[in-house]
């Protein structure tokens, strides 16, 4: 059984609240003096409490996905994104397996579509990562063999799983809904984690003398696809999105370069990379550098770059609430547009987004062209 199963974090549930009772069951036996009924006091209350936490940390990842499987937890994970060098030639696209999407009529791609994971080979940054990517029906229907598509990046958060937007936050299931129901435009989407040189937080920098993430983004990936899928290749075909640090580095990447991407959405994105421990030292003690990655001197700063910008908050629960609505102030200017979604209501997490997703789709739809 998976670590993200529903039957693991049920069983874990169901352990947690027998030992609880147990323990109330059993404490008055071990109310007598004595060594043995301490020790069996102070037993029960060290199982009972750790099944619990066991459970809330797994509900949490459930929730969350911070981590996809066992080895991921445990740090035995080996099938990840790593630096190599690519000879000529070399296919930049490799697809490794095809699932379904969980729509009726699943196993039938021209009507519901298909997943396939793929990793994907950088040149430029010598990176290579996996992705998903969801073709929608109309990929598959003999009407559209000779039509191009537009496509969206769709970023996690940190340090997040790809799995979690297909799993958690369901993005290949509500396009399919939208577009089937005519809210939105058939759309390609890569999904994929922000963190392409795991297991540090790159904030999609080209980080000097360390990994170059910004060039994946903007070259290496939107170029590896367009050969591989049916994409248009210019800025108005390709889209990004993504929560939290998925947030910044859409709005970044779209900022620093409207010439790769015409539209971005950051539901709960933040303004400024932090530094910490997973990031470490990503401007090389630049403050040129470090003040170009900042999202509000960008734009108090910079000359506005043509492209149409999409943030999300909520007035309760969010700590980006008022740096939001100064960044919509400053970006509220020609030739730049920008939208936002403000809910009443709503945490840092997946539900909030799962609210935000279906909006965000149709946003991004009709700001992309085919």
């Amino acid at each position: 059984m998976g670590l993200t199963s529903k039957t693991v974090l049920l069983l874990a549930a169901v352990l947690a609240v027998v030992l609880f009772a147990l323990t109330v069951w059993l404490w008055p036996r071990l109310g007598k003096k004595g060594v043995g009924s301490v020790l069996g006091r102070v037993g029960m209350l060290i199982v009972t409490q750790l099944s619990l936490f066991a459970a809330i940390g797994l509900y949490a990842n459930y929730s969350f996905g911070f981590y996809a499987s066992w080895a991921d937890l445990f740090g035995q994970e080996q099938d990840q994104g790593v630096v190599v060098d690519h000879s000529a030639g070399q296919k930049r696209v490799q697809v490794v397996g095809v699932q379904q999407v969980n729509v009726p009529r699943a196993s039938v791609p021209r009507v519901a579509g298909q997943i396939e994971k793929v990793n994907i080979q950088g040149p430029q940054s010598k990176i290579a990562s996996p992705a998903f990517v969801y073709l929608p029906p109309e990929y598959f229907q003999p009407e559209y063999a000779k039509r191009t598509f537009p496509a969206s990046v769709v970023l996690t958060g940190y340090p997040g799983t790809a799995e979690a937007l297909i799993k958690g936050l369901h993005y290949p299931q509500t396009a399919h809904k939208l577009a089937k129901e005519k809210k939105m435009q058939p759309t390609i989407l890569v999904m994929m984690r922000p963190t392409v040189a795991p297991p540090r937080d790159t904030e999609c920098m080209d980080i000097p003398g360390g990994p170059q993430t910004e060039t994946f983004f903007v070259k290496d990936l939107r170029k590896a696809l367009s050969e591989q899928y049916r994409i248009g290749t210019k800025a108005k075909n390709w889209g990004m999105i993504g929560d939290s640090t998925g947030g910044y580095c859409a709005l970044k990447l779209g900022m620093r370069h409207p010439n790769a991407y015409g539209a971005v959405a950051a539901l709960s994105g933040y303004y400024k990379a932090p530094q910490d421990p997973t990031t470490g030292s990503l401007f090389g003690g630049s403050k040129k550098l470090e003040r170009e990655n900042d999202l509000m001197w960008r734009l108090e700063h910079k000359p506005l770059p043509k492209i149409s910008m999409l943030v999300t908050s909520s007035k309760q629960g969010e700590h980006n609430y008022k740096d939001t609505m100064k960044f919509v102030e400053l970006a509220a200017k020609h030739p730049t547009r920008v939208s936002s979604m403000i809910l009443e209501s709503g945490g840092h997490n997946f539900n909030t987004w799962r609210r935000e997703i279906p909006g965000t789709l149709q946003w991004i739809g009709g700001r992309l062209s085919a």
